[in-house]
């Protein structure tokens, strides 16, 4: 079954945690939006193997540069599947 849990720490400065299950081999794709809708950081944008994983986000764009304290939201998709997670960045 595809699972997503919620990151750990949230909120969290400047590091959190993503954990999902993969029931079956399968291309995931994950990025962290922010509240305008916009892509700030693609994540993950690759072909997994099915099982746990883990990916950290920095709280850093996808040019490396530190983004405001906000409300963030990270959507993972793989297949048909698709969840999203309310993250807080505090600074």
């Amino acid at each position: 079954r595809f699972t997503v849990y919620q990151n750990y720490p949230n909120p969290f400065n400047p590091v959190t945690g993503l954990r999902y299950d993969l029931d079956i081999d399968a291309m995931v794709r994950a990025g962290v939006y922010d509240a305008s809708g916009r892509l700030v950081r693609t994540l993950v944008s690759s072909w997994q193997n099915a099982g746990q994983k883990l990916i950290t986000w920095n709280g850093a764009n996808d040019q490396g540069q530190a983004v405001s304290a906000g409300v963030y939201f990270c959507v993972v998709k793989s297949g048909a599947h698709r969840q999203m997670l309310k993250m807080m960045l505090l600074k």
